[in-house]
């Protein structure tokens, strides 16, 4: 009798995911992400990171998007 109640109390073992399919490191890199936008939008001196810091802004903030989604 103890063996069915030690089967049915066990708790199911939660798959190992990949790094990149888990919520909390990618919403870290995200935002990292959108916060480097926001020090390439701000600086004065190379217009090249001026000019690239909207994509890095639209990637890091689509990327939060669709991790928010993940499992934990």
């Amino acid at each position: 009798m103890s063996h069915l109640i030690e089967t049915r109390t066990r708790t199911p073992a939660r798959p190992k995911r990949p790094f990149f399919l888990r919520r909390g490191p990618m919403e870290t890199i995200a935002t990292v992400l959108i916060g480097l936008g926001f020090l390439m939008l701000f600086q004065p001196f190379l217009l090249v990171l001026y000019t690239y810091s909207l994509v890095t802004l639209l990637a890091g903030t689509v990327m939060f998007i669709i991790v928010s989604k993940f499992p934990e």
